[in-house]
């Protein structure tokens, strides 16, 4: 996503993580792709964040594991890294319909994801609503995910002895169920996924933003 910004668009961009593999792989792309001047991806939590303000920020599947407790938090640190008229696109794996766990943790808790968390869309947009920011927009991406899953499972499958090699056989085995249990969550409707699109507007309620979706696409 950062190579396409600053390739699409010509920005600079600053990605955050707190993982080492996924920075070290990040920046090998970017250096292959003679970005290193316009992308620089660095090891650090968002609560620590300083650089700002910025004129858009994306936050791309780790909302989840914030939880709805410091969810708060987390939205006003992003409404108060933005400048005036600065969007947010927030892409976050929802819960549909949830019903309580009453059974302890989950196998995705225990083994792949602990304490992630998974709000309805309602809860997200309202406390980016009280955050501050104007929501502007909401897609539903549930369809797609489904198809993405499968063919994460298909090239894990496809590379299984280097995926075990690199890791471990029970490892490999615990990300094949889950990426298939998902596929299956998310076909029949238990889970989502969402892309939403708020602003912080101007004092005087501008918000820079075109206001139909063909303008933002212009």
């Amino acid at each position: 996503m950062a190579l396409h910004a600053a390739r699409s668009y010509d920005v600079r961009v600053l990605g955050i993580t707190l993982s080492t593999e996924q920075a070290d792989y990040a920046r090998k792309q970017i250096a292959e792709a003679g970005l290193a001047d316009q992308v620089e991806i660095r090891l650090q939590d968002y609560r620590d964040l300083e650089d700002g303000p910025f004129d858009a920020i994306a936050s791309v599947g780790m909302a989840e594991h914030v939880g709805t407790g410091p969810y708060g938090r987390y939205a006003r640190i992003l409404y108060e890294q933005l400048k005036p008229g600065g969007r947010l696109l927030n892409h976050q794996i929802a819960a549909i319909h949830p019903v309580p766990n009453t059974s302890g943790r989950s196998f995705i808790d225990a083994y792949v994801f602990p304490d992630g968390e998974m709000a309805p869309i309602g809860t997200t947009v309202s406390l980016l609503e009280e955050a501050g920011f104007e929501v502007r927009d909401v897609q539903a991406m549930r369809e797609h995910y489904p198809r993405t899953l499968r063919e994460w499972v298909s090239n894990l499958e496809s590379e299984w002895s280097r995926a075990v090699r690199l890791t471990s056989a029970g490892r490999a085995r615990v990300w094949r169920l889950y990426m298939a249990a998902s596929a299956l969550a998310f076909e029949h409707g238990r889970i989502g996924v969402n892309q939403v699109l708020a602003v912080r507007t101007h004092r005087d309620g501008r918000s820079d933003m075109p206001a139909t979706r063909d303008g933002w696409l212009a």
